[in-house]
């Protein structure tokens, strides 16, 4: 099973949207097997963007990310990586799709709501900045053999 990272952003928080973001990727199948709630600090948030620090918005995403406290999540399931990415909607809200979170509760490409991860590679990556091994739970759900066919 593939696993994925999930950052529900400050702005997720201070509106009260958490409950619906958590629901709808668990809806599409995926379980939850790790969660916390805390306070990026500057440290962390450059080490998680890194990609982005040659860019003109780094300092500005920074900035954002830890404004406030947010929810980090593992969720897990086949194909999780992309079906987070396709559950979330493009990153600037104003192009993603009615039915994805962005595109039915974001209205600002700098408050999109949520981020996760783009690739398997990166999800262990991220998964690894944000949780140590023993905050990963295995579990099964009787659920499960009515989401996939195995």
């Amino acid at each position: 099973m593939q696993k994925t990272l999930v950052l529900l952003k400050p702005d997720a928080l201070q509106r009260g949207l958490t409950g619906e973001i958590i629901s709808r990727i668990e809806r599409r199948g995926l379980k939850i097997v790790a969660m916390k709630m805390l306070y990026m600090d500057e440290e962390l948030a450059k080490r998680h963007y890194q990609i982005h620090k040659d860019k003109s918005f780094f300092q500005g995403l920074v900035n954002y990310i830890t404004s406030g406290p947010i929810i980090a999540a593992v969720f897990e399931g086949e194909d999780a990586v992309e079906i987070v990415r396709r559950t979330m909607g493009e990153t600037n809200p104003s192009l993603a799709l009615p039915g994805t979170i962005r595109g039915d509760l974001a209205l600002d490409i700098g408050r999109n709501l949520i981020h996760g991860s783009d690739s398997e590679q990166t999800a262990k990556d991220e998964i690894d900045i944000f949780f140590s091994k023993d905050e990963i739970f295995n579990y099964s759900r009787e659920v499960e053999r009515w989401i996939t066919e195995f």
